[in-house]
């Protein structure tokens, strides 16, 4: 098992600091819309999402030189994690023992040394991203993100030591975030998500956690829907500063940098084992854009990165960007795949800034034409107006060097997971067979290609088991939440009613009464009365 999945020798080793390591100059952030600069990494984290509603981005993107590259082949992830992680996070803000620690601490709740081990699956490569403890790629992030949220509250003095999450989920984040910040202290965290649209597995993982800081909302809408909830609260200044809001989607810096290791560690492996190749090409199952930009940034840092292919389901808003240039929004389609069932990709913000030159006004313009806060706006970059934004032929071709697409529908997705099954003995859950179908139809399924398996298929067998006979047994911990009592709360598509809640749990504002304690007195005065009147 260990010589097919390319473990390096040392991969059980979990001391981080390499030999050698170096100081850089440290890294200050700023928003893509211009508004802020020389923010704190700190900041960032605790932050989210920017005042001006843009996303934050380092001021400069560090390098590693290709010796530099080489010389990490043999570190264990936690070793590759610091080497990275280093660069964007100052020594001032977290010294380099502490970033050890946390470091350490988020991998060992991995199943697999390797973390992200990488198995050889026909003629491509299978980074398997479900070893973490909700068996989805967001683990690697959250881990780390709940670590770095408890390691900055736990300096705080007064009100300042208090920290309130809101996230929406469209299945994989709110487990993820869930097992990363329960039982944190001063932290509450409040995930959002679609009533309906996640799967059975999915809701059960978030819902059963028993512990008291972790509250699951459940919203009448979409992701979309959900996700809008969110943002609006962020813009809320009042509500904000008095819950202190901290954010765990994707937008959340923190999360990007954590993800960038993985592309580190699979390359290694693969060229540890494909001689020939010298650029390795990763294939996204892709729907807010956070997991293939770790990837560009990898790409940026130095890392031999070919292309990076973006794999949509039916909700093919990317697709479509990197077809013709135009990001337009539309409606959502139900898909097998939940977790990529968005109309618009949060961190697609990212990369635009980067695409136009790192230029906050040009993309501020179109954004907020975009959005439908702005008047529609012709530029040097594109064209914006509500719900549509368009780039021009020499960005749209700038965009393809580094990125390639294609969309997959359900027949197309459950004809791959029901081939890989009988062909190879490898089951795909639907989001992750979506980036070999990709693969399929760019012609690209080869050595030199990872396919990113976002998720364990048991957390999607009522898709799988369409193509899939008999299925294989539930991991014992997947299987486990199947008969824990579940916590919800069914909320309406409304900023306040979900405002009220958080106040609520978190004893900013009284409980209105329940219905209960108002009956039942009513009903023992009328019992009383009517006892007095018998007589």
């Amino acid at each position: 098992r260990d010589a097919r999945r390319g473990h390096p020798a040392c991969a059980t080793s979990y001391v981080c600091r390499p030999p050698h390591h170096t100081t850089m100059a440290p890294v200050r952030y700023r928003s893509t819309r211009g508004d802020v600069e020389g923010a704190s990494f700190e900041e960032v984290v605790l932050g989210g999402l920017a005042p001006d509603r843009g996303l934050y981005v380092p001021d400069s993107i560090p390098t590693f030189t290709a010796a530099e590259v080489e010389a990490m082949r043999n570190y264990t992830f936690p070793q590759i994690a610091f080497r990275i992680m280093s660069k964007y996070i100052p020594t001032e803000e977290v010294p380099a023992a502490d970033l050890e620690d946390i470091i350490n601490r988020s991998c060992t709740a991995f199943r697999d040394p390797g973390v992200t081990p990488v198995v050889k699956t026909g003629d491509c490569w299978t980074m398997e991203l479900f070893h973490g403890p909700t068996f989805a790629f967001k683990d690697v992030a959250l881990q780390f993100l709940g670590n770095l949220f408890e390691y900055f509250i736990d300096k705080k003095e007064g009100d300042a030591k208090r920290l309130t999450i809101m996230g929406a989920t469209s299945g994989d984040t709110g487990s993820a975030a869930i097992y990363g910040l329960r039982g944190k202290k001063n932290v509450h965290c409040f995930i959002l998500y679609p009533k309906g649209r996640v799967s059975l597995i999915q809701e059960q993982q978030m819902s059963t956690v028993p512990d008291s800081n972790i509250h699951c909302l459940r919203v009448e809408g979409t992701f979309d829907d959900a996700q809008d909830i969110v943002k609006a609260a962020f813009m809320d200044t009042e509500f904000r500063n008095k819950v202190r809001l901290g954010a765990v989607n994707s937008i959340n810096w923190a999360r990007v940098l954590a993800q960038m290791t993985y592309y580190f560690y699979s390359y290694y492996r693969v060229t540890d084992q494909a001689k020939g190749v010298k650029k390795v090409s990763f294939s996204v199952p892709t729907g807010n854009f956070g997991d293939i930009l770790a990837g560009f940034y990898a790409k940026k840092m130095g890392l031999p990165v070919g292309k990076l292919v973006v794999g949509t389901n039916e909700n093919d808003i990317l697709h479509r960007f990197f077809s013709s240039g135009e990001y337009a929004k539309e409606q959502i389609a139900t898909s097998i795949s939940p977790s990529m069932d968005i109309c618009v990709s949060s961190n697609f913000e990212r990369y635009l800034f980067h695409l136009f030159g790192d230029d906050p006004k040009k993309l501020r313009a179109l954004m907020e034409a975009f959005e439908g806060s702005g008047d529609p706006v012709t530029n040097s970059v594109g064209v914006g107006k509500s719900r549509s934004l368009k780039v021009t032929p020499q960005l749209l071709k700038k965009a393809r060097e580094d990125f390639l697409s294609e969309r997959s529908n359900t027949e197309e997705t459950l004809a791959l997971i029901k081939e890989y099954n009988e062909v190879h003995g490898y089951l795909y859950c639907p989001h992750s067979a979506i980036g070999v179908v990709a693969v399929n139809k760019l012609g690209l399924n080869n050595e030199s290609m990872v396919v990113l398996a976002t998720a364990h298929a048991g957390k999607f067998y009522d898709a799988v088991k369409r193509v899939v006979d008999p299925l294989p047994p539930l991991p014992p911990a997947l299987a486990a939440v199947q008969s824990l009592p579940m916590r919800k709360t069914d909320v309406p598509n409304s900023l306040k009613a979900c405002q009220n809640i958080v106040l609520q749990r978190i004893g900013l504002q009284k409980q209105p009464p329940s219905v209960l304690y108002i009956v039942v007195p009513l009903l023992v005065l009328a019992l009383g009365a009517a006892s007095f009147y018998s007589f």
